[in-house]
C-alpha cells in the first residue's frame, strides 16, 4: 500500500494536469478496494446483473469495514505525516487554485475536492487539518464568486465533511469571516441555483446543535480505528499541531445570533430547522 501512496503523492506533486489526474485515479482506485466489494458468488452476481444490468461493486457495510484488514491498514497509515492522503490533495488543490479558472483545471479542483471527502470521511481525524487558518483559508477561496458552480458547489460539500462533529475548526471558519464569504455567495447574484441550493443546506448544516466527534460514543463502536490525542496533534506538521482556532461548542441561538450579521429572517432558518429535522437531529 505505502508504494501505491507514494506513486499517486508523486503525480499529485506535478504540475502537469494529466500526472495530476492519474494521481487522483490511483487514489481512487485504491479507495474503492477499500469500501467495495465485489459480489463473490454466482447468484450474487446474477442478482447484480438483473438489476444494474452489470457485475456492480456494492459499498461495504461500516461494521465489517472496520475489521477489513486492508481498512485498517490504510487508516493507521493516516496517522502519521508522511502517507496522509488529506494534506496530499490539499497541497495539490493550492497548486491547481494558483493556476486560474480554466475548464481542465476545474474539473481537476472537482475530482481532487470529491477525492477529498471521501477521505474525510474515512478518517475523520484528517479533518483536524482544517484547524489550520491557511488550510481553511483555501476552502473559502474556492468559494470566490470568480469560480465556476461545479467548484462552488464541490467547495460547500468539502467545508461541511471538514466541519463535521469539530466544534473547534467551525470556530475557525468563523473566525475568518467564513460566514461572510458564504452569505456573500449567496447573496451575489451571478450565484446559479444549484449553488445557492448548496449554500442554504450548509447554513441549515451550519446551524444544527454541534457534538464533539471525540465525545461521541459511535466513534469507540467500530474497532476502535480514530487515532488519541497525541497522534492527532502530530497530524500534517510533523511535530505538534499548532491549531489556529479556539476550542469549545456554541448553541443553535448563538450561531443564529452570529450569521444574522449577514443574513436576514435568520431565525425563519432556524425555526425551519426545528420543524422538519432535516438531518435527523432533535433540539429538544
Amino acid at each position: 500500500m505505502e508504494n501505491l501512496l507514494s506513486l499517486s503523492f508523486d503525480y499529485l506533486s506535478s504540475f502537469d494536469g494529466v500526472k495530476i489526474r492519474k494521481g487522483l485515479r490511483q487514489l481512487e482506485g485504491l479507495l474503492a478496494q477499500i469500501c467495495l466489494s465485489r459480489a463473490t458468488t454466482a447468484a450474487e452476481r446474477r442478482r447484480s446483473m438483473a438489476i444494474d444490468g452489470v457485475a456492480k461493486s456494492r459499498p461495504k457495510d461500516l461494521a465489517s469495514l472496520s475489521e477489513d484488514p486492508a481498512f485498517r491498514e490504510f487508516f493507521k497509515l493516516q496517522e502519521g505525516f508522511e502517507w496522509n492522503v488529506a494534506i496530499r490533495l490539499i497541497s495539490c488543490l493550492e497548486r491547481l487554485l494558483g493556476k486560474g479558472s480554466n475548464g481542465q483545471n476545474d474539473l481537476l479542483l472537482v475530482s481532487t475536492l470529491d477525492l477529498l471527502r471521501g477521505v474525510l470521511l474515512i478518517h475523520p481525524p484528517s479533518r483536524s487539518l482544517f484547524a489550520r487558518e491557511i488550510y481553511m483559508n483555501l476552502l473559502l477561496d474556492l468559494l470566490d464568486p470568480s469560480s465556476c458552480p461545479a467548484v462552488q458547489s464541490s467547495a460547500v460539500l468539502t467545508l461541511v465533511t471538514a466541519l463535521l462533529e469539530q466544534p473547534s475548526i467551525t470556530r475557525c471558519f468563523e473566525n475568518l469571516d467564513g460566514l461572510l464569504t458564504v452569505t456573500s455567495l449567496f447573496k451575489n447574484r451571478g450565484t446559479s441555483r444549484e449553488v445557492k441550493l448548496k449554500l442554504v443546506e450548509f447554513l441549515y448544516f451550519y446551524l444544527m446543535p454541534e457534538i464533539p466527534y471525540a465525545g461521541r460514543d459511535a466513534a469507540n463502536s467500530h474497532g476502535g480505528l480514530h487515532r488519541s490525542p497525541s497522534k492527532a496533534s502530530r497530524l500534517g506538521s510533523g511535530g505538534p499541531e499548532r491549531r489556529d482556532c479556539e476550542e469549545g461548542t456554541r448553541t443553535t441561538n448563538e450561531k443564529q445570533s452570529l450569521l444574522g450579521r449577514y443574513l436576514n429572517n435568520v431565525e425563519d432558518l432556524v425555526e425551519d430547522l426545528k420543524e422538519t429535522a432535516p438531518f435527523g437531529t432533535s433540539f429538544g
